[in-house]
């Protein structure tokens, strides 16, 4: 009897060894091929190894879905300008600033502050729309994501006009460039990355 008890704990504990081994198998099977369809998602837009940095952490959340992943590349565009605006904000103490470049900081962070409103009301649109979908709300909705999608891209370039001329050159500038343009080029990507969804409808 004892035996038979022993042999059964043996065989009850081999099958949920295998079947945990098959799990952790699936398991990195699925991660692996979430992570490739970023990878390959990404070499659409202008800027893929950036874009493949800011999404293959979350590759389990997007699942192949190419709506999530648009809106996970647009929920990374948004809070990397939340904190530029955050970051331009601070800059109008920055030592030595002229009056040209404090205007310029100005007019920057009113810029940043509109393309933070323009994805994040993008954000909240692509919410709404479903993988599936593809009826006249759909396109009328899809419709205002790309447009505020690509004012806030064009908000982030009127930033970066303003510091334009060799008068405005220097340490302050290329602060301010390398935070915008790090915005830009993700709001590019969460573009390329919208219009790819939109294609597959």
């Amino acid at each position: 009897m004892a035996k038979s008890l022993d042999l059964s704990l043996i065989l009850f504990v081999l099958y949920v060894f295998t079947a945990a081994i098959a799990m952790a198998r699936n398991l990195e099977e699925e991660s692996s091929g979430d992570t490739e369809f970023v990878k390959a998602s990404c070499e659409i837009t202008t800027y893929p190894d950036i874009c493949f940095r800011s999404l293959s952490s979350y590759a389990s959340e997007i699942k192949k879905r190419p709506r999530q992943l648009a809106e996970t590349a647009l929920a990374v565009s948004t809070a990397r300008a939340k904190s530029a605006k955050t970051y331009v904000s601070e800059m109008t103490d920055y030592n030595g600033i002229t009056k040209r470049q404090h205007a310029a900081v100005v007019d920057c962070i009113e810029e940043m502050g509109d393309t933070v409103d323009r994805l994040s009301n993008s954000l909240k649109e692509l919410k709404h729309l479903e993988e599936g979908e593809s009826g006249q709300d759909f396109w009328f909705c899809l419709g205002n994501v790309r447009t505020w999608t690509s004012a806030a891209l064009t908000d982030e370039t009127t930033c970066l006009d303003g510091f334009g001329g060799k008068a405005m050159d220097g340490e302050l500038k290329r602060l301010i460039r390398t935070h915008i343009v790090r915005v830009a080029q993700d709001t590019s990507n969460a573009l390329a990355l919208i219009n790819d969804f939109a294609s597959k409808h």
